[in-house]
């Protein structure tokens, strides 16, 4: 059980109450089976890997703003371990990955990656 995946589950479930869903009427939209669900907003399961799916429960709860809905998301995708797609796709950001893993790791990245990040940030 991943610590991601918890709180991915808090934060769909407080999406679902603040919606005042209960967890069958949110299953009955969506279309999603409730144990499953249910074992989600518990963190005993990952979220869907589908952004279509992901997208139509952003909608179904209330998520408008476009940068709001791609941000639910990226909280899914984070939450089962994996980088989002939009950033893999990215050539240039892929080299940069192992200098900011090994950041949120607290190893000091090196002076040349230190300069490349620099560098893409100022090309940003």
């Amino acid at each position: 059980m991943s610590k991601n995946f918890k709180k991915f589950g808090k934060f769909l479930k407080n999406l679902r109450i603040k919606r005042e869903l209960s967890l069958r009427k949110i299953c009955r939209i969506t279309g999603y089976d409730p144990s499953n669900w249910s074992k989600i907003e518990r963190g005993k399961m990952s979220p869907p890997s589908d952004e279509k799916i992901l997208l139509k429960w952003a909608k179904i709860l209330g998520i408008k703003n476009k940068k709001d809905i791609q941000d639910f998301i990226d909280k899914a995708i984070i939450a089962q371990g994996i980088i989002p797609q939009d950033i893999l796709s990215q050539s240039n950001t892929v080299g940069y990955l192992p200098a900011f893993f090994r950041t949120l790791r607290n190893k000091k990245p090196t002076k040349k990656e230190i300069d490349r990040l620099i560098e893409l940030i100022r090309d940003a």
